[in-house]
């Protein structure tokens, strides 16, 4: 492999240094030296500015024949409010493999939304010396997806309460002298859209003036039952205000009010089905198959009953394709998608890691990101991702803290925004041993899957010997390949050389075989319960809305669908406050929802907010422009 032109050798100071000051402090290659590096012709990718371009899906049209690299996932153990670092750690893993191990390498990421930039998490790209660049673009408005996804969704949103309100006010032969106008010559035709509820019907017929009185009627009304309605509009803000809303309370709308709500951008089914597709004339498939409710005889309702599954791909067709990106040290990254880790499965594109492991090729190292803690990220990425993609990981790396793990021991409770106690700065190798309990579930459960699992320990300046090396210990005995402590924030890819040649060894060791943790045959039941054994529940509870659910997506013909739980991320268990591994407890399943588009049935474990609210103090305080040079300022 020829060295790369691309990769930058960073020169670090101590103390590290703000994160957007690090990032304003390199000047990113021209992203098309990036692609070059990268076996990309300018047909494969379209500029977006100097230092973003999108990747062309027809580029795998081009590498059909060739082989694909290694492929990593990257989990973590149960976090703290503060978060142990994944993205962090991936960034670095990629630099130290494709800046200090000359390794082709590619990192993907999920786009992070503006809510938590503006509010309380702030970025997510990366920190320190192992960032994603521009750091500014990579959180804003990058190349627009998340906008399209706003754009689809509240169209969609649009056409439910227009066709609820048309049908209420007009008779069958309205409804269809509306839908399907005479043209000058007094002929009617279907539009395309319309063959697909036809089909749905069992209705043959390509000439709408053929329609029997009963069949213009099924055609026409769709007669949805507003109370069944699941499909909300979505903003990327933080607003609590839009969690609960009614619609309909103008004059025109006849009184016509509902009561609805607000989501946040990327918990819409739509950035779902944009990380779970794997072609345009599939993600064409997957809008239009979306259900936003049901009729009043039960019947699931779908986009292309309303006519719109098409316009939506319209608004997403330069959205499926990935926007590359680079890191510091000038290794190529792939950005696209950025679904809810809870009622999602918060996990970046499969057309990315597709595209990615061809770029590389055989030998090469793809890095993907997963959301929160493998209990739901990773288990989301092998059960839900892996799945539809077909793809393999040959490794699974989990990301730990010192500073996670004293609290899954029985330490102080940790709070954003408040300093740490001084349990987690001082220390205490009996509490960290007693929080290794939730590192070594998360590596039973991951290496259940038959991959390979690597623990990457983030160190943090009071972090000292002994507790490391207890990580390292406990880590091993629980089964894992290896475990590295890393220190790539404060120095980059070079701080995380160790892990990189630890992932290595984990891959080329590897078989290409991957364990589900549930076969797609059983009932949603069985899936469920699967899951919750292994979060350590002896049991499941089901309440009567949970149980009406399952019942009726059973009998929609849904029960084949994976499962994606939404439950908090801070404990195995529903309630936050258990720590450490706990067992013997009953899941409750509050109730069970559908993304039919994406393809999956997600069950609320508790409580699950689409729509996050701003703190006191948001992070949108410290953010403002240099009105002299242009460039962004206070980004976290």
């Amino acid at each position: 492999m020829s060295p790369s032109k691309t990769i930058r050798r960073l020169e670090v100071v101590s103390p590290v240094p703000a994160d957007i000051d690090i990032a304003n402090s390199v000047d990113p290659f021209p992203i098309a030296a990036i692609a070059e590096d990268l076996n990309l012709g300018s047909k494969h990718y379209d500029l977006y500015g100097k230092y973003k371009a999108k990747v062309l899906l027809s580029v795998l049209d081009d590498l059909q024949g060739s082989e694909d690299g290694y492929y990593v996932v990257v989990g973590g153990i149960s976090p703290t409010p503060l978060g142990e670092g994944k993205s962090t750690t991936t960034v670095g893993l990629c630099q130290a493999l494709g800046a200090f191990l000359d390794k082709k390498v590619v990192t993907c990421l999920r786009q992070p939304s503006q809510g938590p930039t503006f509010g309380i998490k702030g970025g997510a790209a990366g920190g320190g010396y192992s960032q994603v660049i521009p750091m500014d673009e990579f959180n804003l408005h990058l190349t627009g997806d998340i906008h399209a996804i706003t754009a689809a969704n509240n169209l969609l949103a649009a056409a439910i309460d227009t066709r609820i309100f048309h049908e209420a006010s007009q008779s069958d032969k309205a409804l269809f002298n509306r839908l399907c106008p005479p043209n000058k010559e007094g002929k009617r035709t279907f539009a395309n859209v319309m063959f697909r509820r036809l089909q749905k019907l069992s209705i043959s017929k390509t000439n709408p003036d053929e329609l029997t009185p009963d069949e213009v009627k099924r055609f026409v009304r769709l007669d949805i039952d507003p109370d069944s309605i699941t499909w909300r509009r979505v903003m990327d803000v933080n607003d609590r205000f839009l969690r609960k809303i009614t619609v309909g309370q103008g004059p025109e709308e006849k009184g016509m009010i509902r009561d609805t709500g607000f989501d946040i951008a990327v918990a819409s089914e739509i950035m779902a089905v944009l990380a779970l597709t794997t072609s345009l004339a599939e993600m064409r498939e997957r809008l239009g198959r979306m259900v936003i409710g049901n009729s009043n005889a039960g019947e699931p309702i779908t986009a292309d009953d309303l006519g719109v599954g098409g316009a939506l791909t319209v608004l997403m067709k330069d959205a499926i394709n990935p926007t590359l990106m680079q890191t510091l040290e000038g290794t190529p990254v792939l950005v696209h998608a950025g679904p809810f880790a809870n009622i999602a499965h918060g996990n970046s594109s499969i057309v990315a890691d597709k595209i990615a492991l061809k770029l590389v090729g055989k030998g090469g190292f793809v890095v993907t990101e997963a959301g929160f803690g493998s209990d739901i990220g990773t288990e989301k990425f092998m059960n839900i991702k892996c799945r539809y993609s077909g793809l393999v990981p040959q490794c699974a790396i989990i990301v730990a803290t010192i500073r996670a793990l004293k609290m899954h021991g029985g330490g102080p409770e940790v709070v954003a925004g408040k300093p740490l106690d001084r349990a987690y700065i001082t220390e205490n190798v009996a509490l960290v041993e007693a929080g290794c309990v939730n590192l070594s579930r998360h590596i039973s459960n991951t290496k259940a899957y038959g991959v390979n699992v690597v623990v990457a320990i983030n160190k943090f300046a009071t972090d000292t010997d002994a507790e490391m090396n207890a990580v390292r210990t406990a880590a091993l005995a629980a089964g894992a390949f290896d475990a590295v402590v890393c220190t790539h924030h404060a120095h980059g890819g070079k701080g995380a050389v160790d892990l990189g040649t630890a992932v290595q060894r984990a891959c080329e060791s590897q078989s290409q075989t991957l364990n589900f943790l549930y076969p797609l045959d059983i009932g949603i039941k069985e899936k469920i319960e699967a899951i919750a054994k292994s979060y350590g529940a002896s049991g499941v509870e089901y309440s009567e809305q949970a149980e009406k659910q399952i019942k009726m997506y059973s009998k929609q013909g849904f029960s084949g669908l994976p499962i994606c739980m939404a439950k908090t991320q801070y404990s195995f268990s529903h309630i936050p406050s258990q720590k450490g591994a706990p067992s013997g407890f009953v899941l409750p399943i509050r109730d069970v929802r559908a993304s039919i588009g994406a393809g999956f049935i997600y069950p609320l474990v508790g409580t699950m907010s689409t729509m996050p609210g701003l703190p006191t103090r948001p992070c949108f305080f410290d953010i403002d422009i240099d009105i002299a040079t242009g460039k962004v300022l206070g980004l976290s």
